[in-house]
């Protein structure tokens, strides 16, 4: 049996300052987290703008490891440990993070663990539901689509992913296109559970190819299409309009995610894993009609589903925390040369993703 661990966890990779405090023994606990968004400072750029952001960190994630440490009713000197996302996300945003847990280990002593923000979310059904390697696991966010086999907390094999927006980033542009406050998951979800979704039957891009690569860019463009037809035929769009697309491009999304994951798991089970589960995380994977179709694919293969608690879903620091356990036990350790990463693949042998023109890896 393993000593039990608490290490406070710093997350800073996008909009969402947070931090918290896991503890690991016999099980894991997650004894406080706290997590303070930004929309209000983005709403009117109809998305996040990375220097705001940015700054918003820096004033804000101290107040957040106070908070998490009081909420948890401990002190640093409580601690055995300080993780980090160190990438791949918005520079300036990981960067505030790192430069906070640099300072913290140095004036307590204590060892600083840099963590994959992308670990954070596959690892994540490890924390709430103990699960066992290897899984097969759908890392579903704004900014990241991938299907992972887990076989490690730092053995990931990438097996399909998106070649260009990922989904989270695809419905906050179709919610921008139809003037939907952001975040646009959440808004689009709640009108397209209104809507007709047979009445736009959108394209479902790359499923008339093999394997589980998939891409987004171009369901996008589709609804804008539509969207820019009614308003020519119409010169506007009415409630039922808007609630029909979202159901459209929605029902594709969740079409083109469900026959990808079928072909996953094909994949996935030919490696004979025992018991074979299942995992979804990222902030997408908290659509309940995505959820509820994935996890009606897992028991019709007998394919044990899990998904987090929603609020370990989306962006969170008990996910860091946790996954910066999983990295000391295996004997990680970083110090001050540690570095804000933008991108970071889990899987670095798997080529190159390069979508929407960026340039780099896709992580």
């Amino acid at each position: 049996m393993q000593a039990a661990l608490t290490f406070l966890g710093i997350e800073s990779s996008c909009d969402d300052s947070a931090a918290a405090v896991v503890r690991v023994g016999d099980r894991a606990e997650v004894l406080s987290s706290v997590v303070e968004g930004q929309v209000a400072l983005h709403a009117a750029f109809g998305g996040v703008v990375p220097e705001i952001a940015a700054r918003a960190h820096a004033e804000r994630l101290d107040g957040c490891v106070e908070r998490a440490l009081d909420q948890a009713g401990l002190t640093l000197a409580d601690l055995d440990g300080i993780a980090v996302t160190a990438g791949p996300g918005l520079i300036g945003g990981v960067l505030s993070g790192v430069m906070l847990a640099k300072g913290l280990a140095a004036g307590t002593g204590l060892p600083l663990v840099g963590v994959n923000h992308l670990a954070g979310h596959a690892l994540t059904p490890r924390l709430t539901d103990g699960l066992a390697f290897p899984y097969l696991m759908l890392l579903v966010s704004g900014g990241h689509c991938q299907f992972l086999i887990a076989d490690g907390a730092e053995d990931f094999h990438r097996i399909g992913g998106t070649i260009d927006d990922a989904p989270g980033e695809a419905f906050d542009k179709t919610a921008k296109l139809l003037s939907l406050p952001q975040p646009g998951g959440p808004a689009v979800e709640a009108e397209a559970a209104l809507g007709d979704a047979a009445r736009f039957v959108l394209p479902r891009p790359l499923l008339d190819r093999p394997g589980c690569d998939m891409s987004f860019s171009g369901l996008k463009t589709a609804l804008l299409r539509a969207r820019d037809a009614l308003i020519a035929e119409k010169g506007g769009l009415t409630v039922a309009d808007r609630r029909d697309l979202c159901a459209g491009f929605q029902t594709a999304v969740t079409a083109v995610l469900t026959e990808k994951t079928r072909r996953a798991l094909d994949l996935y089970l030919d490696t004979a894993p025992n018991p074979p589960a299942f995992a979804i995380a990222g902030g997408v994977a908290a659509n309940a009609p995505i959820r509820a179709a994935l996890e009606t694919l897992c028991a019709s293969r007998d394919v044990r589903f899990v998904a987090p608690p929603l609020r370990l879903c989306t962006d969170n620091a008990a996910m860091i925390a946790y996954a910066g356990i999983e990295r000391f036990r295996l004997g990680h350790r970083d110090d001050a040369t540690l570095s804000a990463r933008p991108r970071w693949p889990l899987d670095q042998t798997a080529p190159a993703m390069i979508g929407s023109g960026k340039k780099g890896a896709k992580a």
